[in-house]
């Protein structure tokens, strides 16, 4: 099939090329985002310009919702035909790292894409690959933070409009593990940030995140295909019946799937380290990260789970200042005064008697 037929049957209708000029000013532009936003990963700014230049790019009619596409089987990058030269570079970012992130064999087929395996049939991570290539856009772009409500989940996200939700999941996960590693593995096609993943949980918990981001995206595009369902049809009660029955119904499993992933990437990691943690220094910066975490929690009125699980853990820290301190008089001083009364005050501070309370 020819790869006219193939972007028709992607709904891409090219309607003109970039100009040299246009193409170099977005490669110059995205290459410098991502070489200032990633210190870390020792890119080369020359190379990342000479690799995205080389990309061809149009403007094109798109599918409803999309703003640029890009396409491994030509290397190019559609814009949506109505976007403006000074929107290009931001939308741009994320499907430079998509071409950045592939790898091919000698057949010169796509084996990987940043953290999805193309060589598993079932392309299990494609969601979590998504999420990644998003977070790691926002951040290139230094996105600003904004408060925002979707299925009831009030958080706190840099990309409101592409992937808020899996993004949120991903930005926990590379919090307890750390950023650095998943941009690595993002961008490389390694298998970095899994392994350091599963060794602080388990290869179970990895799995089960992964596939649940990847339903997370499945079930979101679905509940998008039916409200589309509905633009397309007259009045016809029984079906509008029908399809907003399955709405509601998918709304409930995009809100369900994200706390219960939200809660397994609370809970496997932070009950793992809490048993890693020994010296006085270890518990503290625990029970730090632990607090932190708040600012990346997805809330829903009247789930305390987070708030629960913290104070759980504050008393668990209690116990083990007493069992390995206790003896000695300046530690046990600093667990009387200080752990204790914390915990106290926090019993105060969450409403242990399950009224709602974010914690700011």
């Amino acid at each position: 099939m020819s790869i006219k037929k193939i972007l028709k049957k992607e709904g891409i209708e090219v309607k003109s090329e970039l100009d040299t000029l246009t193409v170099n000013m977005v490669a110059k532009n995205v290459a410098n985002a991502l070489f200032a936003a990633f210190p870390t990963l020792g890119l080369n700014q020359n190379d990342l310009f000479m690799r995205i230049s080389r990309l061809k790019m149009y403007y094109a009619k798109l599918p409803n919702g999309i703003s640029a596409k890009y396409f491994y089987k030509n290397n190019s990058i559609y814009f949506d035909a109505n976007l403006n030269k000074d929107s290009l570079t931001n939308v741009a970012i994320h499907e430079c790292i998509h071409y950045l992130q592939e790898r091919r064999n000698k057949k010169n087929n796509i084996v990987r894409l940043g953290l999805c395996d193309y060589t598993n049939s079932s392309l299990t991570g494609t969601g979590l690959n998504e999420a990644a290539v998003q977070y790691m856009a926002s951040k290139a772009q230094n996105a600003p933070y904004e408060s925002v409500k979707y299925f009831d989940i009030e958080l706190q996200t840099n990309t409101p409009t592409y992937y808020p939700l899996e993004c949120a999941l991903i930005s926990q996960m590379a919090y307890v593990i750390g950023e650095d590693v998943l941009f690595d593995s993002t961008l490389r096609a390694n298998n970095n940030f899994k392994d350091e993943y599963i060794s602080m949980t388990s290869e179970k918990v990895f799995n089960t995140i992964e596939k649940n981001i990847d339903l997370l995206v499945q079930t979101q595009g679905e509940l998008a295909a039916l409200y589309s369902s509905l633009d397309e049809v007259g009045i016809d009660e029984p079906f509008i019946q029908k399809v907003s029955k399955e709405i509601e119904l998918a709304k409930v499993n995009v809100k369900e799937l994200f706390l219960n992933t939200q809660n397994l990437i609370l809970k496997s990691y932070f009950d793992n380290s809490i048993n890693l943690a020994y010296t006085p220094k270890a518990l503290e910066n625990y029970r730090n990260k632990l607090y932190l975490f708040k600012n990346l929690i997805g809330y829903v009125q009247g789930d305390t789970t987070y708030n629960d699980y913290y104070v759980d853990k504050m008393m668990e820290l209690e116990k083990k200042y007493e069992v390995n301190y206790a003896e000695l008089t300046d530690l046990a001083i600093i667990k009387q005064s200080f752990i204790s009364r914390f915990i106290a005050k926090l019993k105060l501070v969450f409403k242990i008697n399950k009224e709602y309370e974010t914690v700011k």
